[in-house]
């Protein structure tokens, strides 16, 4: 359990919530004595999310195919649907 003063909560709250994040219990003290705890809440599982390769799709659709900068502008308008 980590320990933090009423100031430390107050001055420097995104290391404090760091620590309550990664699953550690704080004991906030006042005048030297604990008067209050915080925990984290029960785990919630968080998802990362998975950038797709686009580099490995194109090579996928196009095969090793070199595509020019007029061709690549036009296939970036579409996917992005300017088209």
């Amino acid at each position: 359990m980590k320990n933090a003063t009423v100031r430390d909560l107050r001055n420097r709250f995104a290391l404090i919530s760091r620590w309550i994040e990664e699953g550690e219990q704080v004991s906030i003290t006042r005048r030297g004595r604990a008067f209050a705890r915080i925990v984290p809440e029960t785990a919630v599982k968080r998802r990362r999310v998975k950038m797709p390769n686009f580099a490995e799709r194109i090579r996928q659709v196009f095969g090793d195919a070199q595509l020019s900068a007029r061709h690549s502008k036009g296939l970036r308008e579409y996917m992005k649907g300017d088209r």
